[in-house]
Formats: C-alpha cells, structure tokens, sequence
C-alpha cells in the first residue's frame, strides 16, 4: 500500500471487496427475493421496514471495528508489532463485547422503534419479530466484521470474499429450506442469516488462529488493552456514531415513507435493495482508502495519501455513476424480480431510481473522500462535517420542504443534495489536513539536510 503504481494496487485490493459487498447484498436480497415470491409484498414490506432499525445498530458497532482496522493499519505501516499484536487482541475481545450489548439492546427495544417509525400496523408484527432474530446472531456479526478489518488492514480483501461467499451459500439454501418445506415466513429467512453469520465469523476467526505474521490471534492473549482500546474508540467511534446518527436520519426518512403505506414501503425495500449494489462499489472504495491512508500515514506518505484519494474518487465515481444508469434504464425489470403481486409498487419504486439511483455517483464523491479523513484519523471532524451537512439538512428538509410538498420525489431528492453539501465541505477539510502534513514532512527534510 505504500509503494509501487497507484491505480494498479488501488484496483487489485478493491476488486474483492467490491465482490464481497455483492455477493453479500446478493445473498441480502435472495432473502427479499425469496420471500416475495413465496410469501408476498407484505413479507417484503415487512424485512424492509427493520433495515432502518437494524443500521442504527449495526453502523454503529461497525465504526469500532472500522477503527481497529485503521489501528491495526498504522500500526503495520509504522512496523511497530507490538502495536498490531495488541490492537488484534483487543479488537476481537471487544468484537464479543459489541456484540452482546447489540444484542440486548436489539432485542429489548426494536418494537418499539419500528412503532415510533410509523410502521404500518398490518406488517409490524413481522418486522418485529425478524429482527428480533436477527439481533440474536450479532456477535457472530462482529466477529466477523472486527476481523474482516483486521485482514483488510494487512492488505488481504479476498479472504472476506471467499468467507462470505461460502457462508451466503448457507444462507441461500437455509433460506428456501426453512420457507419452503419449513412453512415459515419472515422468521425463516432471519434464522438463515444469523446461521450464516456464524458460519463467517468460524471462517474468519480461524484464519487469524492460524497466521504466522502479526496479525496472529492467541486466544490466551485476548484482552483490553487500554491504550489500544482507546485508539480504537478514538478513531471508530466517532465514525460508528455518525453512521448510526445518518441511520437516524434515514429513519425520519423512513417514518414519511411508511406514512405512504405498505405499497410504497415494499417499492422502497425493492428500491433500496437494488441500490445496496451501487453502493457496494462506493463502500469499497471508501474501505481502500481508509486502509490506504492508515498505512501511508503511518509510513509518512502524505503526497500518496492524495494521489490515492484522487485515483480512488475517480474510479469509483465511474463505476457507481454507469451502475446507477443501468439501474434506471433496467429499473422495471429489476424491481420486478423482487415484486410479482403489485404493479404499483413497481412505479413507486421507479421513482427512487430517478431520483436518488441516477445520483450515486456523487455519493462516491462523498463516501471516498469521507473515507481518506477516517484514514488518517480525523474522525470526529470528519463526523461533525457529516453530521450536520447530512443529518442536519435532511431533518430541516423533511420538516420544511417536504412537509410543504408531500411527495415521494420532493422527500427522495434530499440525498443527493446531501450528498454534494457534504464531499464539497469534507474535500475542503482534507485538502487543509494533507497540506499541514505536506509543509511538516518538507520542514522536517530541510533540517536533516
């Protein structure tokens, strides 16, 4: 990551992570699939209202291990192995910790959050009681996220595809089992998941059991090691917390979808799902960068830092923007795939696409360069730009604009905005970061000449 041709290296590493998110929104949406097909729009209604519930949570705790990636990663640059060896440690105890504590809180209070969302009546039941399962496998979840981070860090991004693509089979196949000849419902494809998580945490936990380098997982070694649980919470808490801050935002967004009623609500499950694969290709490129950045800061490559960031913006912003083009051209053909039983939700659905999918390559402007400022661990400034660019204006637009013009497209066109408002002010914060970075790296050459 700190030496060698840019582009080449930056496509190599983020190729398999672009295979990862797919193939996981993939076996995601074979779930919504499935079940739209043997169980009807209301079942789709009804796992697609949890998504909003289930991210406020799960970003949350994935910022953390964001943060260890990043830990691990300055770590490897700078070649300090103490360093590594005690921020594996403590990332895959504290993966276990995050997880219970997700769990508990998942269980306890998810009904009554899919309630304050407006959830239509006719499929609160469902949702509640899918992702009340679902929050039962989150510390399989963490344990697999907390060491994909830490392979990621290293520089291994297949490894995670090939565990997710071994465990989504599972998850396929448990899915069609359990609806299928089982008989049930959304319950069904929630035990299939949590199922699948544990067979990837298995997956991941022992190819760190079984390393030789320093990344090697001792479980005699598992422990909190504070200063490195502190750099940890440092750098990914603040990420965590504006992803779940964004979920709640999302969630306001998906209370005035659910006012719509369940038609609306199963187009925009659909909707969304499909756009999870633009940003498969956004979410990848952010990953690259942070891992990127986190190396060459450790290593004191400021200069690279922004050619990656540069070279890491321009191809993901290629590939989202044609990706979002052919969703709107081939958007009724693909939203027909998860919806059979309702032409409506079907024209609803187009207008997502039109308004937030044709736009997704301005969110990887956004998402990459938000990605390099997590990298070289300004994380609460890059929070507080995002927090009140995004959050903040899409709260004041749902209470001002939207509440004037009660539209789908008038509450859609809100992202792309945000989207903008934020790459423009986070860009602005890198470039003056880089710079500081740039003039202490030439003072310092000068002095040793």
């Amino acid at each position: 990551m700190t030496e060698g041709p840019l582009f080449v290296i930056i496509m190599r590493f983020t190729l398999p992570i672009i295979l990862t998110n797919v193939l996981q929104l993939t076996f995601n949406a074979a779930d919504i699939v499935m079940v739209g097909r043997l169980c009807g729009s209301t079942s789709v209604a009804a796992v697609g209202a949890t998504g909003s519930v289930t991210n406020l949570l799960v970003n949350l705790f994935i910022g953390v291990a964001m943060g260890a990636g990043v830990t691990v990663a300055q770590g490897i640059g700078a070649r300090d192995g103490e360093e590594v060896h005690k921020a594996v440690h403590t990332a895959m105890t504290a993966s276990i910790i995050c997880g219970l504590i997700m769990s508990v809180i998942g269980i306890v209070f998810s009904r009554s959050i899919l309630l304050l969302m407006n959830t239509p009546l006719d499929v609160l039941d469902l949702a509640a009681k899918y992702v009340r399962i679902y929050f039962l496998g989150s510390v399989f979840s963490m344990v697999f996220n907390f060491g994909a981070a830490i392979l990621r860090a290293v520089g291994e991004s297949k490894k995670p595809l090939y565990y997710l693509t071994m465990s989504g089979v599972l998850n396929v196949c448990l899915n069609f089992c359990l609806i299928r000849f089982a008989g049930m419902d959304v319950e069904g494809v929630a035990i299939a998941t949590i199922t699948a998580q544990a067979l990837s945490a298995f997956l991941v936990v022992r190819d760190l059991l079984g390393r030789d380098d320093l990344c090697k997982l001792n479980p005699r070694d598992m422990r909190i090691h504070k200063k490195q649980l502190k750099k940890i919470i440092r750098i990914g808490l603040p990420s965590g917390a504006q992803a779940s801050l964004f979920s709640l935002s999302n969630m306001l967004i998906q209370s005035s979808v659910n006012s719509f009623g369940k038609t609306v609500l199963s187009a925009n499950s659909a909707a969304g799902n499909i756009e999870g694969f633009l940003y498969a290709v956004v979410g990848a490129f952010q990953q690259t960068t942070i891992n990127f950045t986190g190396q060459n800061l450790g290593a004191r490559n400021p200069r690279r830092i922004r050619r990656l960031t540069f070279i890491s913006i321009g191809a993901g912003a290629a590939i989202a923007g044609t990706l979002g083009i052919l969703a709107l051209v081939f958007g009724r053909q693909l939203l027909g795939i998860y919806i059979t039983d309702d032409p409506m939700a079907i024209e609803y659905g187009l207008i997502r696409f039109r308004c937030v999918g044709a736009f997704y390559f301005v969110c990887a402007f956004m998402d990459i360069v938000v990605g390099s400022v997590k990298g070289l661990g300004k994380t609460t400034q890059g929070m507080i730009i995002s927090l009140i660019g995004t959050c903040g204006f899409r709260v004041i637009w749902i209470y001002t604009v939207f509440a004037r013009f009660r539209t789908l497209p008038w509450l859609y066109v809100c992202y792309p905005i945000t989207y903008a408002l934020v790459f423009t002010v986070q860009m602005i914060y890198f470039l003056h970061v880089t710079k500081k970075l740039i003039e202490q790296q030439d003072a310092a050459a000068l002095q040793t000449t």
